[in-house]
């Protein structure tokens, strides 16, 4: 459903801002040079720099006597989901959560995605060893303003996501920031889980699968380790917003289908517009008549959508029976579940799109 329209820029890599770099300095600098990225390169260098240096390992933040205990405690609830994931789940131990970082703002950061307005194509920036991404990430929200001001003013769809998770992939240890300490123990796990399975099995410029493998790893796992440490009680609070979130979910991917389905039968752009503006009012309707307790149906159908709401939503939530049926074939055993999807690595990013198609049965 979704085709992609490639920039060539040195970008973060996506709503939980990533990025990897590991090329020589010297060609690197060089290449960063003839693109014109040096003053964005700085700005991504700078935070992460003070990252890696100002870090606090979770043992000398246990020591601390100035650290409040409820920091504490929460530390230490990442590192037994960080275990967890390791042990129960076969994710990589390169996940990182093993050191802690306190923000001096609420988000770690900010990052900007863009859709071409009459059809499902996403803006995305290129760069070496990830590839095309399709979001644009930054610490200032400042920055990022300013880009998804340049790219609303070339006239496309655009969103401004504040950035909820941080992973190198893999190649620094990441630190678990002030902004995560999440007070439910079913979010803080989602979180560790999607940015561990990040670390387990990623594709270069393939955004769609690896983010919505993370999505699957972090729905399945987060419900098996809330029922390891506390049993069906500790689901029962979970499951009322897990089935409005999939209804969410479900009504989004409804409402995308008929959209894609307009922009494909063509037309004049004042058709488009037409059709698009009739089937936003009526997903906005049936938005609205919901009676959740957990989303604020009212207060999300008064916001102005765009395609790039619906793109975001299927980067993140797509091939849902395909990971289901492969998860289940293995009778939920995770291990070899994650080296099956580590061999997909072998086809190409169209062969891995068309596997996201499944429908169910």
């Amino acid at each position: 459903m979704e085709t992609t329209s490639t920039h060539p820029v040195f970008p973060s890599t996506n709503r939980r801002l990533r990025f990897s770099i590991k090329l020589s300095p010297f060609f690197f600098l060089i290449w960063v040079a003839s693109q014109g990225c040096l003053p964005y390169l700085f700005h991504l260098g700078k935070e992460q720099a003070k990252f890696m240096i100002y870090k606090r390992p979770f043992e000398e933040v246990f020591s601390d006597p100035n650290v409040p205990e409820k920091t504490k405690e929460k530390l230490r609830e990442v590192e037994r989901i960080r275990q967890y994931g390791i042990s129960s789940l076969a994710l990589s131990s390169k996940g990182g959560f093993k050191s802690y970082f306190a923000l001096d703002r609420d988000a770690i950061g900010w990052h900007v995605s863009a859709c071409h307005p009459l059809r499902f194509e996403s803006y995305t920036w290129w760069f070496p060893i990830l590839g095309s991404v399709p979001y644009k990430g930054y610490f200032s929200v400042e920055k990022a303003k300013e880009e998804e001001i340049r790219l609303r003013r070339e006239g496309w769809d655009t969103r401004l996501r504040i950035t909820a998770g941080y992973s190198t992939l893999g190649w620094f240890e990441d630190p678990l920031f002030s902004s995560q300490l999440y007070e439910d123990e079913g979010e803080l796990a989602s979180l560790v889980l999607h940015e561990m399975a990040h670390s387990t099995v990623y594709f270069p410029g393939d955004s769609t699968f690896n983010e919505s493998y993370a999505s699957f790893i972090e729905e399945e796992g987060s419900r098996a380790y809330l029922l390891s440490v506390g049993g069906r009680r500790r689901l029962e609070s979970r499951e009322k917003a897990d089935k409005e979130r999939k209804e969410y979910l479900n009504l989004l991917k409804k409402t995308a289908i008929l959209l894609n389905e307009e922009y494909s039968k063509g037309g004049s752009d004042e058709d488009l517009k037409s059709r698009k503006k009739g089937l936003l009012a009526e997903f906005k309707k049936e938005l609205k008549s919901q009676k959740w307790t957990h989303i604020e149906s009212a207060r999300l159908s008064e916001r102005e959508w765009n395609n790039e709401d619906f793109v975001g939503m299927l980067r993140y939530h797509s091939g849902t029976t395909f990971f289901r049926r492969k998860f289940s074939e293995w009778n939920g055993d995770f291990a070899k579940f994650n080296e099956e999807m580590k061999k997909l690595g072998k086809l190409s990013e169209s062969e891995r799109r068309n596997l996201l198609r499944e429908e169910a049965p």
